[in-house]
């Protein structure tokens, strides 16, 4: 959901016909003073529980992995695959409820800073959904092979691979105002819309399990379940408050797994 002018939290509980308590218990990072338009909030379905206590039960939506699940709701990646060990973290369907152990107060304090960093470093715009595991060891499919690259004009600003801290980044393009992100191969688009920290998000799916994702978009151009050709524009690229370009996150998985792009893109 997403906040409009005038809204309070107690106003968006009613329009999401839920309690303000368990709004707030889905939104730990949300300061109710401090709303912001645009800002958008986890609404919890009816399938989830978020008890005082926890463990929460937890619903996966398009885009969510267990990294940007733990950021969300301040915990860890490491909790969540205990507390649910026959969840494969690189397999996640939408709708498949997990068990969410509530972070301590040391693990609260982690995902705040790293939220920070993406928001606000040189390095920002690091995606809340960023890996941690490696690229798969199997070899690519035949059909990833030459795919084009997303933007007509770009720089590479930020490859593929690990930071200074081990964790695996999306690659980071630079391009200019007014460039639109293109499909690199044909596929689905199954889902375009709004992510935590992500700005605007589509992301395509491919032949053989692989999936394409193009974020800190300003404005999206194609609606779910359209099937794009190779060049069809996706979206408008996002000026980034934090650097002042105009920068487009673009990050390629084989069955969920990242992958360098370069292997794939001419």
């Amino acid at each position: 959901m997403q906040v409009q002018r005038g809204d309070t939290l107690g106003k968006l509980a009613t329009r999401a016909n839920v309690p303000l308590e368990r709004l707030q218990r889905f939104n730990p990072g949300v300061d109710a003073r401090k709303l912001k338009i645009g800002q958008r909030l986890l609404i919890p379905s009816q399938q989830e529980r978020a008890p005082s206590g926890g463990p929460y039960r937890y619903q996966i939506r398009p885009g969510d992995t267990f990294s940007s699940v733990a950021r969300h709701f301040g915990t860890t990646s490491g909790r969540i695959q205990s507390a649910n060990p026959s969840a494969s973290p690189t397999h996640l369907r939408i709708g498949q409820v997990i068990s969410l152990p509530l972070g301590s107060s040391g693990a609260r304090s982690s995902a705040t800073r790293t939220a920070a960093s993406t928001s606000g470093s040189s390095s920002a715009n690091r995606p809340a959904a960023a890996p941690t595991s490696s690229a798969p060891s199997q070899p690519l499919p035949s059909s990833a092979r030459r795919w084009q690259w997303p933007l007509d004009d770009y720089r590479v600003v930020r490859r593929f691979g690990p930071d200074s801290r081990g964790t695996l980044q999306p690659m980071l393009l630079a391009t200019q105002a007014g460039a639109q992100a293109k499909s690199v191969a044909p596929g689905e688009v199954r889902f375009a819309d709004g992510m935590r920290q992500l700005g605007e998000v589509v992301i395509v799916h491919h032949a053989d399990n692989l999936q394409t994702v193009y974020a800190l978009c300003e404005r999206i151009l194609v609606a779910v379940g359209k099937q794009v050709s190779a060049g069809d524009p996706l979206c408008e690229v996002g000026k980034s408050s934090a650097t002042q370009r105009y920068d487009l996150l673009f990050d390629l998985r084989q069955g969920g797994k990242p992958i360098d792009p370069k292997q794939v893109l001419r």
